[in-house]
């Protein structure tokens, strides 16, 4: 490479590194995060014995044809998000299963519920809550919309433990900002100097780049935007 083009990128790649230098503090940068409202808890803390959940299949409008994909789409990435929480056991309910057991392939939590609901749930799966998720919104294409409604009730009681309906749009300033520092934490942007700087030698040495670094864009991907809307609502759960 010819020595002045190779000093004219190394100074492009100094200013990038001096443009990237955080200024002010960390609270302030990260003011103001997301904080989905529409929230139901009936206590700051779980229930003592809550110790495991049923989890019912993600159930959706069927007059939305849109619903459906994203339903297949992001069951399972809101059954990871939720073991991750670590707040009790996580056991999912297949829609054969609930079909047998009930009658019905999926539920809202705002039928009205068979009398024998809870009692058949806790008979077969020994659950102390259920958790009822509805898919209410899902537009694929940017900007994003994912809307969630859930409700988790004690199988003993039939009381709320916790409930929410939540609209994620992506066009919303807070919530896109939400969402890419959420895309950053998950690529470990912030923590991997090394990485960032093998890119940029890569760029001066006119390396194509690698399909492993090649970064996911949240606001552009409708699974990585589920995951980050339910990482958020799930966030909102009691403490254990």
């Amino acid at each position: 490479m010819n020595a002045f083009i190779f000093a004219k990128r190394l100074f492009l790649v100094a200013i990038i590194f001096i443009g990237c230098a955080p200024s002010g503090n960390a609270t302030e940068l990260f003011a103001g995060d997301l904080k989905p409202d529409n929230i139901f808890a009936a206590a700051p803390v779980l229930p003592a014995n809550l110790k495991r959940v049923v989890l019912l299949p993600l159930a959706q409008d069927d007059s939305q044809s849109d619903l459906a994909s994203g339903c297949e789409m992001l069951a399972p990435v809101l059954q990871s998000e939720l073991i991750k929480t670590k707040k009790f056991e996580v056991i999912a309910a297949s829609v054969k299963s609930i079909q047998a057991i009930t009658g019905r392939s999926s539920w809202t939590g705002g039928e009205i519920l068979p009398a024998n609901f809870f009692d058949s749930l806790q008979r077969v799966y020994g659950c102390d809550a259920v958790l009822f998720c509805q898919l209410t919104t899902f537009h694929p294409y940017a900007p994003l919309v994912i809307g969630w409604r859930m409700k988790l009730v004690e199988a003993a009681t039939q009381k709320i433990i916790w409930s929410a309906d939540v609209v994620f749009d992506a066009s919303e300033p807070a919530v896109s900002k939400s969402a890419q520092e959420f895309q950053r934490q998950q690529q470990g942007t912030q923590d991997k100097p090394k990485t960032l700087f093998k890119r940029l030698v890569g760029w001066l040495n006119r390396e194509p780049a690698s399909a492993a670094d090649a970064p996911w864009t949240v606001l552009n991907s409708p699974r990585y935007f589920g995951q980050f809307s339910a990482v958020k609502l799930l966030q909102t759960l009691p403490e254990r």
